[in-house]
């Protein structure tokens, strides 16, 4: 018997919204629209690793609030956010069917990735949820993946600085958010003023390189509101500057031709299509700045 209101659920971390995660909350919304009935994108905060195994928490391909933005571009009506918790961890399969898919968010149907495990220790896999879901009164779709294409592996692809194939894998560049912090304004002095972005703990954050992209203010507080939502094509700078014997990591972004921007304070998106080179200490001042040069007209072709 369907239950009256209810609701077809996908579940997973969904950590960077890749391109299987988008395979399964399709067909997730797909589903809903067949049946009449609400589509849910049932996801996690913090991140279970980091509950079952403090200090292990993996890098971040994207933030919670922008995996909910990008769950919401694929049509779900909902995105449930479960706190997880260490009682959440220790819940049995049967528990989770029952008190977060039946008694929560009323399933109707449940839509999972071929890779799908749950409850405590991941003891539940799509069998399992099978068996409950005949129990609790929802069906089980399951939902084959996309082959090689998983959140590890992209954060072993940013690791090693190919920010073109992690692009491919995600759908589109890789994300690091922040807000604009005041550096060392060297790049200024050089005459291409960077954002200097301070990133989040977890951060996912490429290898040290420089990287043709994008720089978009996400939100801009006491900014002018002509900056809201701009979207410029980007030189990147992402490590410790070692022409300067050496700084804090950090991520730094040019926007193309651009000298008047002023941003301190702004939450800014960065968006990494491909790396140019890696990091190199330069004999000279105007050696540098000559390989700044190469960089932005390459920066500028990749971005065209």
């Amino acid at each position: 018997m369907q239950r009256s209101g209810g609701s077809v659920v996908t579940i997973g971390v969904f950590d960077g919204v890749h391109r299987g995660h988008r395979r399964v909350v399709s067909r997730a919304v797909e589903v809903a629209g067949e049946r009449g009935l609400r589509s849910v994108a049932l996801t996690f905060e913090p991140h279970p690793a980091e509950v079952v195994r403090p200090g292990s928490h993996p890098p971040r391909l994207t933030s919670a609030r922008r995996r909910a933005e990008l769950l919401k571009e694929l049509g779900v009506d909902a995105v449930e956010v479960l706190e997880f918790t260490l009682d959440v961890s220790r819940l049995t399969p049967a528990d989770f069917a029952e008190q977060v898919l039946a008694d929560r968010l009323r399933a109707a149907s449940v839509v999972v990735g071929a890779n799908f495990a749950f409850g405590h220790k991941a003891a539940g896999d799509v069998e399992t949820l099978r068996a409950l879901g005949e129990k609790y009164d929802f069906s089980v779709e399951v939902v084959p993946l996309v082959e090689g294409v998983s959140s590890t592996a992209i954060r072993e692809l940013l690791t090693d600085g190919d920010a073109a194939t992690a692009a491919h894998e995600l759908g589109r560049p890789h994300r690091v958010e922040g807000v604009v912090v005041r550096g060392y304004q060297r790049g200024r002095q050089l005459g291409f003023p960077t954002a200097n972005v301070e990133t989040p703990p977890h951060t996912a954050i490429p290898a040290d390189g420089v990287y043709a992209g994008w720089l978009q203010c996400v939100a801009v507080g006491n900014l002018p509101a002509l900056y809201e939502g701009c979207r410029w094509p980007a030189a990147i700078s992402v490590g410790t500057n070692p022409t300067f014997e050496g700084v804090p990591r950090t991520v730094e972004a040019y926007a193309l031709d651009r000298d008047d921007l002023e941003l301190y304070g702004a939450h800014v998106a960065v968006d990494f299509a491909a790396r140019l080179r890696g990091n190199t200490k330069f004999d000279s001042i105007e050696a540098l700045v000559a390989q700044i040069h190469a960089d932005v007209d390459e920066a500028r072709r990749l971005t065209a």
